[in-house]
């Protein structure tokens, strides 16, 4: 009995310490452990929203970037398509050029055919006039001696 004796007034004695204990937790609790807790999900509610905003922000930056990769192959199409017209531009204009210039020595050679025809036209009457008259001076050469020995 001496035994429940000593744990009951242990126990009595242990009352005002345990009272004490609590009154320290409701204190510490209040003044301590509840800001804690506020700040800290605060905190997590900051990281969250961070976090979900930089996503947003990642996602339109890959979204920028394909609109600047769209951009650019749109522009790089442009101006193959603008360098491909000037290249048939300046072949088309490189066959008129030829074409006129095949035009003109086609004249020209026509031209000189026909010139080269006249004059050929005009040696051989010369040719067949100063023959006749070669072979009138041949014959008379000829008969002189003929002529003038009798």
């Amino acid at each position: 009995m001496n035994l429940l004796q000593q744990l009951g007034d242990l126990f009595l004695s242990a009352v005002p310490t345990v009272i004490l204990l609590f009154i320290f937790y409701l204190v510490l609790r209040s003044a301590l452990f509840l800001p804690l807790l506020r700040v800290m999900d605060k905190r997590e509610s900051l990281i969250e929203g961070s976090r979900k905003e930089s996503e947003s922000l990642a996602s339109a930056v890959q979204e920028k970037q394909r609109a600047y990769r769209e951009a650019l192959l749109k522009a790089r199409a442009d101006v193959f398509a603008s360098q491909e017209a000037a290249r048939r531009s300046a072949l088309e204009e490189r066959s008129k050029v030829i074409r006129e210039a095949r035009t003109q020595a086609a004249a020209q050679v026509q031209a000189a055919k026909a010139l080269l025809s006249a004059e050929v036209d005009s040696a051989q009457n010369a040719l067949a006039a100063s023959a006749e008259q070669l072979a009138e001076e041949v014959a008379q050469v000829i008969l002189e001696p003929v002529g003038g020995s009798r």
